[in-house]
């Protein structure tokens, strides 16, 4: 089996979040993935099990849900997605994403918000 670059991995994640399709989104997360809001290093999701509970009860569950890529940079084994999010409240949520990718899997996620949360 080939690995998939990080490009790769972060754009089959992307495309099945936009489909709302879980089991092919979860093939992008190493078992052991993690995620973090910065710039406080909150950890927000904590394992691949996690990351799917969170995304069927809390994302995928919106039926107007999609990520709008606005721009998307390559670093080594890190890919930065600067993105709108549709469907969660009325107006799109800004953010940006920094996707660590290790052996073909995406093993740390970094969530930058545009507006710090309440």
């Amino acid at each position: 089996m080939t690995l998939k670059t990080p490009l790769q991995c972060v754009e089959l994640q992307f495309e099945a979040y936009n489909q709302r399709d879980l089991p092919r989104f979860l093939t992008a997360f190493a078992d052991n993935v993690r995620s973090f809001r910065l710039p406080d290093m909150t950890l927000m999701i904590d394992g691949k099990a996690a990351y799917g509970e969170f995304y069927a009860s809390q994302r995928f569950s919106h039926a107007g849900l999609r990520a709008e890529l606005l721009n998307r940079m390559v670093i080594g084994n890190k890919v930065i997605d600067h993105e709108l999010i549709h469907g969660l409240g009325p107006e799109p949520i800004e953010t940006a994403v920094m996707f660590v990718v290790e052996e073909g899997l995406i093993t740390t996620v970094f969530a930058i918000p545009a507006k710090s949360p309440l």
